[in-house]
């Protein structure tokens, strides 16, 4: 572990003076030129591990400033925490006093976490955090205990996915001030509703990415898809660790953020012998400490690897859940009959009861999309260390057209989708707008303003396609329509019943003990798959539940071996379904009919945990 961490970036105190700190440790000398008057300048001092410094007098909020390095550059503030004229323009001075209310607040657990991904410009209307507060009412009428916000981190231009961000300090300008994402935690956190914030350590978007000037914060010591990698093992590399840990520290302390989202880290390379996950885990262990409340990471990526979710005392990375794609994967081959691209490897049933079982469904066989033996089976997990959707960002928008489920499915299949989500072991997120068959596409946006970099960044989604033999036309991602078509319509009976349908599960999920344990050795049990029905048994708590999930196209006749009593039917009246056709009270071998594309579930009467 390092054992000094350096303050980085513009630090105001209430007397005017504000300390700038930036880590440069190549330049022969740094100073800070204030754009008041730029014809002064403010030589900084040298200190330590390349970090130069300098206190300044008469310094107010929103006052612009740069720094010259070697006295020919000049740089906005690597550690910006305002950039007021985009990627390109000066930094600003942030005044980061603010009047919390939620000191009651102690964060939540992942075992009670419903949550909901959203993008900030495309929410609503406003396209802007305050949007965002707008929508808490409904949110939290929803039953949703978390919101997952995408990276906010400044980047080029007007509107972007968020994973080109260049200052990962800063705000993007175009969603409102710090005082304004405070505000919106603030206000989540008084309805009971955790912020997970997602951030990206794993690269730097190609424009305006000024790091190289300063420092080396990359390196070529590996290849990445997306630009270069970040230099976590190599010369120097102390600087770029305690930035990183730096920035998701203010996040969870300063802005009291619940959770951070770790983009991709599996593109994030560490030799060390203390892998860069893990230290920073130990300083979110030690902030959780000071501050008492509950402080979670949650790792993205596709590896099927549970080391990073493994306590560090048996050899793990210590972080506290991940996303699991394989449980998407597998729903969205089966219910769609989709099998192109990564979906080949998937399509049968079998495979979302192994799924539903095992969180992977690769867990040492062989993948015929990735030509060899993949994953490892998450032993001594919990299942509610893994995160489970029908949809995300990533999966909407990296389809052609960014056509969502909703436009591919029928009510009765979407309802069949939610069930399969929200009756599984794993924590659920929702994708914005799908509680109610959301139909505008989410597509790839973006605002650069490098002709170049448009050019290539068109060529290679096209190429990214390939594989899926998609037809039509590759949209243009600088088009400003795309971004436009992405925002939510908000027409909330887009699909008539679907809203009630997962506020009902929700509501479900959260007071049924069978649907609270997470324990991996008997949480599900009894899984079998009989032509296209899937049925499994929830336990916990002395309460069991048997799930019957039929994903054919015609009825299919169903037999039990417990007697039973129905609870409820997706294809209810209630939430304009056909109507059941399953008893209410099932005896052990008794068959009834499942509607096509539906979920039932029974409780059993006569069984012991």
């Amino acid at each position: 572990m390092i054992n000094t961490y350096y303050p980085i970036g513009a630090s105001l105190d209430k007397n005017g003076q504000c300390t700038f700190s930036v880590w440069a440790p190549m330049c022969s000398s740094v100073s800070v030129v204030l754009d008041a008057s730029p014809e002064v300048t403010w030589p900084m001092e040298k200190r330590e591990a390349g970090y130069w410094c300098v206190k300044v007098d008469h310094v107010t909020p929103g006052m612009q400033y740069r720094y010259k390095l070697d006295n020919e550059l000049l740089r906005p503030d690597p550690a910006s925490r305002w950039q007021p004229e985009g990627v390109h323009g000066p930094s600003a001075v942030v005044d980061t006093n603010f009047s919390w209310t939620d000191s009651a607040w102690q964060g939540i657990e992942l075992a009670d976490m419903i949550i909901y991904e959203l993008h900030t410009g495309t929410f609503t209307p406003e396209g802007n955090f305050q949007g965002i507060i707008s929508k808490l009412d409904y949110l939290q009428s929803l039953g949703i205990t978390a919101i997952e916000i995408l990276p906010i981190a400044q980047f080029p231009g007007h509107h972007n996915w968020g994973y080109d961000g260049v200052y990962p300090f800063a705000i993007q300008n175009t969603y409102g001030t710090a005082e304004d994402l405070k505000r919106l935690v603030n206000e989540a956190h008084h309805r009971g509703i955790a912020v997970i914030l997602d951030v990206v350590y794993n690269h730097a978007g190609p424009e305006g990415n000024y790091l190289p000037d300063f420092a080396p914060y990359f390196t070529d010591k590996y290849k990445l898809y997306w630009g270069q990698s970040v230099n976590f093992d190599s010369a120097w590399c102390d600087g770029v660790r305690n930035y990183v840990i730096q920035n998701a520290l203010l996040w969870l302390d300063e802005f009291h953020i619940d959770a951070l989202r770790l983009d991709a880290v599996h593109a994030i390379f560490d030799s060390s012998a203390l892998h860069i996950m893990e230290e920073l885990t130990q300083q979110v262990r030690l902030l959780e400490q000071r501050t008492k409340k509950r402080k979670i990471l949650i790792a993205e990526f596709d590896l099927n690897n549970p080391r990073y979710i493994t306590p560090v005392e048996q050899g793990g990375f210590g972080m506290d859940a991940q996303w699991v794609d394989e449980f998407h994967h597998a729903l969205h081959a089966v219910i769609t009959g989709e099998q192109s691209g990564y979906y080949e490897d998937f399509g049968g049933l079998d495979l979302l009861a192994r799924s539903l079982q095992t969180s992977y469904v690769y867990t040492g066989q062989y993948s015929k999309h990735r030509k060899r033996h993949f994953g490892k089976e998450p032993l001594n997990t919990l299942y509610n260390q893994c995160i489970a959707f029908v949809q995300n960002h990533d999966q909407v928008g990296n389809r052609l057209l960014g056509d969502r489920i909703s436009t591919l499915l029928s009510p009765e299949a979407l309802k069949l989708a939610a069930a399969a989500l929200l009756l599984s072991p794993h924590v659920p997120l929702l994708f914005m707008g799908e509680e109610y068959g959301e139909k505008n596409p989410f597509q790839f946006f973006t605002s650069h303003s490098d002709p170049e970099l448009i050019k290539n960044l068109v060529e290679g989604r096209r190429k990214e396609f390939a594989a899926f033999n998609w037809e039509g036309e590759v949209p243009n991602p600088q088009d400003e329509a795309v971004f436009n078509q992405s925002k939510l319509s908000w027409k909330l009976n887009e699909v008539p019943g679907l809203f009630d349908f997962y506020q009902h599960l929700i509501a479900f999920r959260k007071k049924r003990p069978a649907l609270r344990n997470f324990r991996r050795n008997d949480a599900v049990r009894n899984i079998t798959v009989q032509n296209n029905i899937l049925h499994f048994e929830r336990h916990g708590h002395y309460d069991v539940l048997t799930v019957c999930l039929n994903f054919g196209a015609a009825p299919q006749s169903v037999q039990l071996e417990q007697s039973c009593l129905k609870i409820f039917d997706s294809s209810d009246k209630k939430w304009e379904g056909p109507g059941s056709q399953a008893p209410e009270v099932v005896q052990p071998a008794q068959s009834f009919s499942m509607n096509p594309y539906s979920a039932v579930v029974f409780e059993q009467t006569n069984s012991n945990q």
